[in-house]
């Protein structure tokens, strides 16, 4: 059995450059609430630690009031779904699944980001000399980071948001690349290349996402500070001049792909390993961090990386199977063959069509025996309950990876405003994708040297 908690303690939200307490917001009924922290202890001085938050939520860097065009949760998912049919399409036209075979740690906070429009998460960092506060995305689906920059007239070809523009001639250590460059040549790929600019031939790209949004404009590099005692200089990044379908209030999207140039190959910490912890709600904060050390290691349940022929980007996992209520269910494993990618830009994880028939059938004959009555479908999901009544009790449930590594989720990855969250693939041969949904409070390792993904439970 399975509560689902409540949070009740206050504490300081932690962003990179202030202390800020969003004690309460205004808005929507559902925007109500408090900023409860972090629930884990603050690392020692030999740890730099800044906090990741959903975008969204108190916790948030942008109090939810000024989120004046904040999408519906409908849309949010709806574009969880496009994203996750781009990456399906992608991985299925391609080779199958394989197995594969720095002395800093860096700590950055993660954030829920309800409040700037998206169920994603965000981070807040420097950028420039002097630093300017810039709060990004993170997304392990993609190797581009970007911000956006001036000039960029809004509410088109850019999107409001909350800090500052980014001015590359107000910088001191702003470069645009040529676009006889090593880096454009060498790093954005034929995809990503969007020629040069009319006059100084600066280097042009251009990022394509799953659900039709873009973001285009000067590939350049400038000073990244992750926190006060820790940058990258010559961070490799987008100066975007012009996005589309953008509809939250952040500033760009940070990169945590495996092909280059995104922070996870440019950090020489995160070259080995990195780790990041998603909040259950948006009144929590996680972490991001660059770099793990082995000994950490150890506490995780792990399973092998699995990374794509040709595609550096994505990091794979292959499942065995799923219980529910401590139950295994009969799931053929060739149902998994295909392999699923671990990503935290997708909200909810997407099964294979058999497996998640089985996993809805399993789930709705015990929440039946709880009494708990069904009620019409929301949001693209296809099985909802009532559950305003008092306190919840739900049966556990957990996906079984290859060795035996297994993810008994936390409530808040099992039910999403009372319905089963998870979708089906629509087949048994296309690559699942396990959402952010699913990985909230654990802190998920993403050891690239040692070609394994690992779980450790209650992190956040």
């Amino acid at each position: 059995m399975t509560m689902i908690p409540v949070c009740s303690l206050l504490l300081l939200c932690l962003s990179v450059f202030s202390l800020t307490s969003h004690a309460t917001t205004t808005g929507s009924p559902k925007s109500q609430a408090i900023c409860s922290g972090h629930r884990v202890s603050i690392p020692s001085s030999s740890v730099v630690w800044l906090p990741l938050n959903h975008r969204q939520g108190p916790c948030s860097p942008f109090p939810s009031s000024e989120s004046e065009t904040t999408p519906s949760t409908a849309d949010v998912l709806l574009h969880g779904r496009a994203r996750a049919d781009t990456i399906r399409r992608l991985l299925n036209a391609t080779a199958a699944f394989v197995d594969g075979a720095g002395d800093a740690i860096i700590t950055v906070p993660t954030k829920l980001g309800t409040s700037l429009g998206s169920y994603e998460y965000v981070v807040t960092v420097g950028l420039g000399t002097p630093a300017i506060t810039q709060t990004m995305t993170i997304d392990t689906g993609s190797d581009i980071s970007w911000v956006q920059c001036r000039p960029c007239p809004v509410p088109s070809p850019c999107h409001l948001q909350k800090d500052k523009l980014f001015d590359p001639s107000r910088s001191a250590t702003y470069s645009a690349f040529s676009c006889s460059s090593g880096e454009c040549l060498g790093e954005l790929g034929r995809a990503v290349f969007n020629g040069c600019s009319p006059g100084s031939s600066l280097c042009q790209y251009i990022v394509d996402y799953g659900d039709g949004s873009n973001s285009t404009g000067t590939f350049g590099s400038d000073k990244l500070t992750l926190t006060p005692a820790f940058a990258i200089d010559g961070f490799r990044f987008g100066c975007s001049h012009g996005d589309q379908l953008f509809n939250d209030r952040t500033s760009g999207l940070m990169a945590l792909g495996g092909g280059s140039p995104s922070l996870a190959t440019q950090a020489a910490a995160a070259k080995d390993a990195f780790s990041y912890c998603l909040p259950p709600t948006a009144s929590h904060s996680g972490f991001l961090t660059l770099g793990v050390p082995r000994v950490a290691s150890s506490r995780f349940v792990v399973t092998p990386m699995r990374r794509i022929r040709n595609i550096k980007t994505y990091y794979g996992v292959l499942m065995e199977g799923i219980t529910v209520a401590g139950r295994r269910l009969d799931v053929p494993p060739a149902v998994f063959a295909a392999g699923a990618v671990v990503d935290s830009g997708t909200v909810i994880t997407q099964l294979p069509v058999t497996a998640y028939r089985a996993l809805r059938t399993a789930f709705a004959e015990e929440m039946e025996r709880r009494k708990y009555r069904r009620v019409a479908p929301t949001n693209g999901f296809d099985m909802c309950f009532d559950l305003t009544a008092g306190e919840v009790e739900l049966p556990s449930v957990a996906l079984v990876f290859d060795r035996g590594a297994t993810l008994e989720l936390d409530t808040s990855g099992i039910v999403f405003d009372g319905c089963l969250a998870f979708y089906s693939n629509g087949d048994d041969a296309s690559v699942g994708i396990i959402g952010n949904q699913q990985q909230r409070t654990f802190e998920v390792l993403y050891d690239v040297g040692g070609r394994a993904i690992g779980f450790r439970r209650g992190a956040c």
